[in-house]
């Protein structure tokens, strides 16, 4: 499996806990892609760190190709896929707290 199916299976099963399993309907939300940006940069910043200091390396027979800031462009699906899944949970067992 390439890294950039990899990406398009978590963004997919990101989608599926949010919409359909715990209901949260984050991405349905404006406050969701008006702070998106943010992480959005942070994820970019540390990417840049990691793959320019090559911490991290990528094989390039299993990614697109095109690069944000060093990381190949799949990293930004996977970003989102586990912030998407972390925020869901989160919100769902704030709204299932036993309290």
């Amino acid at each position: 499996m390439t890294y950039t199916v990899a990406a398009g299976l978590g963004v997919l099963g990101a989608l599926v806990v949010d919409l359909v399993l715990l209901r949260t309907r984050l991405v349905t939300r404006l406050v969701f892609w008006a702070t998106y940006p943010i992480i959005v940069g942070f994820q970019l910043l540390s990417n840049g760190v990691l793959t320019g200091l090559q911490v991290v390396r990528y094989n390039p027979a299993t990614i697109l190709g095109p690069r944000i800031a060093y990381a190949p462009v799949e990293d930004l699906a996977f970003g989102f896929a586990l912030v998407l899944t972390s925020l869901s949970v989160w919100v769902w067992l704030g709204r299932h707290d036993p309290r």
